[in-house]
């Protein structure tokens, strides 16, 4: 698992973070809107810079900001950074959520989020896993009272969510004045229940766009969907 993961256009080095690439993150960076052109991007809780990374290929957006809050990663995010084709518009910053609010005064034109998963009923020993899976370290409330201090006007902020938290989820961006605009549900393959949900939201009421994603009719048997959606990014596909 610690192996670097490759991308076409850049490399992934991981054996510093607690949570490794995974399809979570892949799915959130191919399928979130680039067609408003955004000047600047914030990436909240970076991890390995993954977000960052392929909205930097996807979109001309001038300034990438990461914040993450464990150390390790925060370095190895950097490195991933500085070791891409974009280093001089991604930037890693070494804070809490709350501490980068207190210190960065400035609006984004998307947010990004693959926050902890939020899963009462499990721990596991290894505490910088446990940091970047759970919601101690970067709650709720705290990611969406971030993105009312730093969404801009027409931006749009895209999260990835186990699918049981979407109803939630939304009803507690909605108390702030955000919408969702876009939701992908995302099923492991035809037969198990949706997983996950990608809800993209912005200031704007508008008819919610719904869809599903099925990942694999079976073992490594991936669907166009999921090809489409990841080709540009994935050696394989």
């Amino acid at each position: 698992m610690n192996k670097p993961f490759k991308f076409k256009q850049f490399t992934i080095e991981q054996d510093r973070c607690a949570m490794k690439v995974g399809t979570d993150g892949v799915l959130l960076g191919a399928w979130t809107s680039v067609g408003h052109n955004p000047f600047n991007i914030l990436d909240i809780g970076a991890g390995t810079g993954i977000l960052s990374l392929m909205l930097a290929q996807r979109s001309n957006a001038e300034q990438i900001e990461a914040i993450e809050i464990d150390d390790d990663a925060f370095e190895q995010c950097a490195e991933n950074f500085e070791n891409s084709p974009w280093n001089d518009r991604l930037f890693c910053f070494h804070a809490s959520l709350l501490e980068y609010m207190e210190a960065v005064d400035e609006k984004f034109d998307l947010i990004i989020c693959n926050p902890p998963f939020y899963s009462e009923d499990y721990k596991s020993t290894d505490k910088a896993r446990n940091l970047a899976r759970f919601s101690d370290a970067m709650p709720m409330e705290h990611i969406v009272f971030a993105v009312i201090n730093f969404l801009s006007e027409n931006g749009k902020f895209a999260i990835v969510l186990p699918y049981k938290m979407e109803k939630e989820f939304i009803e507690e961006a909605s108390l702030i004045g955000l919408f969702p605009n876009r939701i992908l549900r995302v099923k492991g393959n035809p037969k198990s229940e949706i997983k996950r949900s990608l809800i993209e939201f912005s200031y704007t009421e508008t008819n919610t766009e719904i869809s599903e994603l099925i990942i694999e009719t079976d073992r490594h048997n991936y669907t166009d969907d999921y090809i489409n959606l990841t080709k540009d990014f994935y050696l394989k596909m």
